[in-house]
């Protein structure tokens, strides 16, 4: 059979090729399937487990995990990678880890579309407000974008997720915001806002640590932003013994994170 031809410089699959591909995804998904029904018969886990997410789940749900699964299989050989989730993806179909962490609507793959992986839902994030402990509603237990509409506004350039997303909660509320400075990353957002250049949105699951004269604040009302945050796997291994233990780990982390975190940064 003949699976490649010249294109240009470069190589394409046939339509042949592209049939085998498409109909070894298949073969694959079975295969995971039958490993992962067999560890589960046995009572038994693989000796190696890999994940990946992106850096605030890496640090607030990963590494964590990571320690609960060491301490109670001291054999276990656990690897954790922080990378993006189009890294994630190529990584998961390369077996170089078998649980990614991502946030969905970041992902270039989708994979409650694509037949190479399947996914469960671990969390819906939501963005709180962090402003100045000296800003006018910095009392408050709660704020609506409505009425921080005129304050200046810190968030990422446009073209990011994240841009899309602080858009998108101010469009549901019919306002338009007042964007005065551009951050990157969450910790440079955290610096500007306790230099008192602006307000900003944070996921919870993003810590304040140690940043001094900023506070965290759970937006009420309309527009209320969530980023929802999945975990994928290769198809037809979300029944291995040692993924659904993971997935119970991460979830109940999650839950804790979601609850506790306004109360130790308010």
């Amino acid at each position: 059979m003949q699976l490649l031809t010249k294109d240009g410089r470069g190589l394409r699959l046939t339509a042949t090729g592209r049939q085998l591909v498409s109909g070894s995804d298949a073969l694959i998904a079975q295969w995971e399937l039958l490993r992962a029904s067999a560890l589960e018969a046995g009572g038994q886990v693989q000796s190696h487990l890999g994940i990946g997410g992106f850096s605030s789940a890496a640090a607030q749900l990963l590494a964590p995990l990571a320690a609960a699964l060491r301490s109670a299989r001291p054999l276990l050989e656990v690897q954790v990678l922080e990378a993006n989730p189009a890294r994630c993806f190529d990584l998961l179909i390369a077996e170089r880890i078998d649980l990614a962490v991502i946030v969905a609507m970041q992902a270039e793959v989708h994979p409650d579309e694509d037949r190479r992986f399947e996914q469960t839902t671990l969390l819906h994030d939501p963005l709180d407000v962090i402003l100045p402990a000296d800003h006018r509603l910095a009392s408050r237990e709660t704020v609506t974008l409505e009425e921080m509409a005129t304050d200046p506004w810190i968030t990422d350039a446009p073209g990011s997720a994240y841009h899309s997303l602080f858009v998108a909660a101010f469009t549901a509320v019919g306002v338009t915001p007042r964007i005065a400075h551009e951050a990157v990353e969450w910790e440079t957002l955290i610096a500007f806002v306790g230099a008192g250049l602006g307000v900003g949105l944070l996921p919870r699951l993003a810590p304040l640590g140690s940043a001094e004269n900023v506070i965290r604040l759970p937006i009420s009302g309309r527009g209320k932003p969530a980023r929802r945050i999945v975990a994928a796997v290769r198809m037809g291994s979300m029944g291995s013994p040692l993924i659904k233990e993971s997935l119970n780990i991460l979830q109940t982390r999650a839950r804790r994170i979601l609850t506790e975190r306004l109360e130790s940064d308010c």
